[in-house]
């Protein structure tokens, strides 16, 4: 007996592992990604990535955390 398997089209969220965070683009305060850019100090982003930036931002998608914490502060902001 032959049994049709369906299969439903919806995307995969994967949990994010430690490494992911390097496949993303992270929110940071502008005034401290100068002071890296300057002093080659390492920047934390909004979701507690600590690095030193060196490559393209605009080649990768935003972290979804960094955005969704982001989005947070905005919506406090104007509520205030």
């Amino acid at each position: 007996m032959d049994q049709e398997t369906k299969l439903s089209e919806s995307p995969v969220v994967n949990p994010v592992e430690p490494g992911d965070h390097e496949r993303y683009a992270h929110y940071v305060r502008k005034d401290k990604v100068v002071e890296s850019a300057v002093m080659g100090t390492p920047v934390v982003a909004l979701c507690g990535k600590v690095w030193v930036p060196s490559r393209d931002p605009e080649k990768f998608p935003v972290c979804p955390e960094c955005k969704e914490i982001y989005e947070l502060m905005k919506k406090n902001e104007g509520s205030e």
